[in-house]
């Protein structure tokens, strides 16, 4: 008899809801995006569903269009390493990571606040490194927008590099023979392209060793920075076919830096829709649809694109018959849709072949709901996604703050453990034990 082979185990996080266009605020039982209990409670909920952390984003200044504060940031957000010390001291093996900008802080004092949430965490700490070449966002900051595109990442790359060797400057504990515990610290020097630093570091070496990093970004340099040094990468490819590409890519990059396959986990965000029969959960997808996208948030995301004011068009007409302004101001603190022209085109294909409104061809461009389904469908599904190597896992991001995560893990988790794709217990007290990667060797 064929002994029976254990499947590949699913990781799962959790993403804060908030300034996107995934949360429907309209309905009565979304809450605030910045009361404690909020947050809380999505926390919570994760660790019940055993998840391996929960996910927060970050933004450095808030969105306008037309020269206005956008409707969806109007209410703001907390910063992150604040929230999840909070979340630190309310779950217990809940890995807790932050969205923190590679371009508008500094090596020292960043590597800091991580080292200390991880220790305050018992080993829980992970950081999302992103980057920013946005003027607009930079006015905030001294350095203003002053970084070309691709010295982002190379900045970014010289970043999470200091930081390691900060992390590293303190021995773990007994490693040169001393009686503490915790180590002893040993003088540092980075002298870099983008940093000059030199001292000690002012915290032993964390739990982990390193905080996990997590990495957001699907272009050549962001893929080859993840393969380079990422634990964790954070992509939006949702469909099965450009999983397996996109895994495939990166996957294969890891090998020219010395790393194994199993030493950096994908798991794309995606959202889910739940119904006691497939024609449920599609109607109940519809009509989150229509709440997320309203004739007036079609008409803002059209005006993305084509960076023009739109307000004389009926959303239910067709699509503008005016060329895209590639250069457009109108909107500020947006990451850029690619080639708005091209964008553009391909928006009015689809509305010729289907005979799509522009509100019904932003309904059907922007779709968010990546698994739609009875509990069992959207469990096989997400199976088949890490079982045929699309994924390791998945960043789920409800629509509805803070209770949008309850239904998962009342039915679909239980569904995954049954199939003996998904832990039934913590089996370790990291983050790292969590995602089974390895704990960083010490460079000191």
């Amino acid at each position: 008899m064929t002994p029976r082979t254990t499947p590949k185990q699913i990781h799962l996080a959790a993403h804060f809801p908030g300034v996107n266009n995934t949360t429907v605020w309209t309905d009565p039982r979304s809450r605030s995006q910045i009361e404690f209990s909020s947050f809380e409670h999505l926390a919570r909920t994760a660790e019940r569903g055993l998840f391996d952390f929960f996910f927060l984003a970050e933004g450095l200044r808030l969105r306008e269009h037309k020269g206005r504060v956008h409707d969806l940031d109007v209410v703001g957000r907390p910063e992150s390493l604040t929230v999840l010390s909070a979340l630190a001291a309310v779950t217990e093996h809940l890995g807790l990571a932050a969205t923190v900008n590679a371009t508008f802080n500094e090596p020292y004092e960043l590597a800091r606040r991580l080292a200390s949430l991880d220790h305050l965490s018992g080993g829980r700490a992970a950081w999302n490194v992103v980057t920013s070449s946005d003027a607009f966002t930079g006015e905030n900051f001294r350095r203003g927008g002053f970084l070309d595109r691709a010295d982002r990442y190379t900045r970014a790359a010289e970043f999470v590099a200091t930081a390691r060797e900060l992390w590293d400057s303190w021995t773990p504990g007994g490693a040169d023979g001393s009686d503490r515990a915790v180590g002893e610290p040993q003088p540092f020097a980075h002298r870099g392209l983008h940093f000059d630093i030199a001292g000690e570091f002012g915290l032993p070496r964390p739990p982990q060793g390193h905080p996990v990093v997590i990495q957001a970004g699907d272009s050549p340099e962001g893929r080859e920075f993840a393969a380079a040094g990422a634990d964790v990468v954070f992509t939006r490819h949702g469909t099965l076919e450009a999983g397996r590409a996109f895994y495939a890519d990166v996957k294969g990059r890891l090998a020219a830096y010395g790393r194994a396959p199993d030493d950096l986990k994908i798991m794309p965000g995606v959202t889910f829709v739940l119904g006691d029969t497939a024609a449920e959960a599609q109607e109940r997808a519809t009509e989150i649809r229509r709440q997320q996208v309203s004739p007036q948030n079609a008409l803002l995301a059209a005006e993305q694109v084509w960076g023009v004011d739109l307000s004389a068009y009926d959303p239910e007409g067709p699509l503008p018959d005016i060329d895209p302004d590639p250069d457009s101001t109108l909107v500020q603190g947006r990451v850029k849709v690619g080639d708005p022209c091209a964008v553009a085109e391909k928006w009015r294909a689809l509305s010729r072949a289907k005979g799509l409104s522009l509100h019904q061809t932003v309904i059907e461009t922007t779709s968010r709901q990546s698994f739609i389904g009875t509990p069992a469908a959207v469990a096989e599904q997400l199976e088949e996604f890490v079982r045929t190597d699309a994924a390791d896992g998945f960043i789920l991001v409800p629509h509805l703050t803070p209770g949008g995560l309850d239904e998962f893990v009342e039915r679909v988790v239980p569904l995954l453990q049954e199939r003996g794709a998904y832990r039934t217990e913590y089996r370790g007290a990291t983050l790292r034990s969590h995602l089974g990667l390895p704990e960083p060797v010490w460079k000191g």
